[in-house]
């Protein structure tokens, strides 16, 4: 599987079939009075990779990779800080799917189910990695550094950034990330967090009203020159 660049442990036992190249889905699912072409087609994408991975086609893994693999790494990315941890997040989450396909029952899309497992190994990812901190730091007295994500940044802005971004809840952190960085709607973060849109709206704008405090500079009061 070289051209995934990922050693996943399962064989293809049914043969391929060459399926019509993905639609991205438009937010409106009706179009010209009718359902929405591009909507109908994603569902029916999801469907293929669905019942494909659960035969246990390999050539579907690797149509599910080609697909969101990117993806996947740019949020496993900025979850966990660092790419090495999020190459091993996505390869971890392709072989809990693997395993735990037999599980999926439908209740929202695959891929958001597929993208769901991944947070949830992003989450399991940044506890071990604290719980070594934790103790790295009890032997060494030394506080590590974190990693910039953005190093084109000049310096000032990204430490401004990730210290504004810090003081958000682990939340309110995601699905700000999911949303303005990622540019997933609202109803596949809420699929993905197991929240409802609702939810993941107000989530958002109590990240945005958060974020503005802290980097927008004081107003000052006309008042007090004179």
């Amino acid at each position: 599987m070289g051209t995934m660049g990922l050693a996943l442990p399962w064989k293809a036992r049914i043969a391929s079939v060459p399926r019509q190249r993905e639609t991205r889905v438009e937010p409106s699912e009706h179009y010209a009075g009718g359902p929405n072409p591009a909507v109908v087609n994603a569902i029916t994408e999801d469907a293929a990779l669905a019942a494909g991975c659960r035969a246990g086609d390999l050539q579907t893994y690797e149509r599910l990779y080609s697909m969101h693999g990117a993806r996947m790494r740019n949020l496993a990315r900025n979850l966990l800080g660092n790419l090495g941890d999020a190459e091993d997040a996505v390869q971890e989450t392709f072989l809990k799917v693997q395993r735990s396909i037999a599980s999926f029952r439908g209740q929202s899309s695959f891929v958001t189910w597929t993208y769901r497992i991944l947070i949830n190994t992003c989450y399991d990812a940044r506890r071990s990695r604290l719980r070594k901190k934790e103790v790295a730091n009890d032997d060494s007295g030394e506080t590590p550094l974190p990693e910039p994500r953005a190093p084109g940044a000049h310096p000032s802005l990204r430490m401004a950034l990730e210290r504004a971004l810090a003081t958000l809840t682990k939340h309110q952190r995601d699905v700000f990330l999911l949303y303005e960085v990622e540019g997933f709607r609202h109803a596949e973060i809420a699929g993905m967090l197991e929240i409802t849109e609702t939810a993941s709206k107000n989530t958002l704008f109590q990240a945005k009203k958060n974020l503005r405090l802290i980097l927008e500079p004081p107003r000052s009061n006309a008042g007090d020159s004179r």
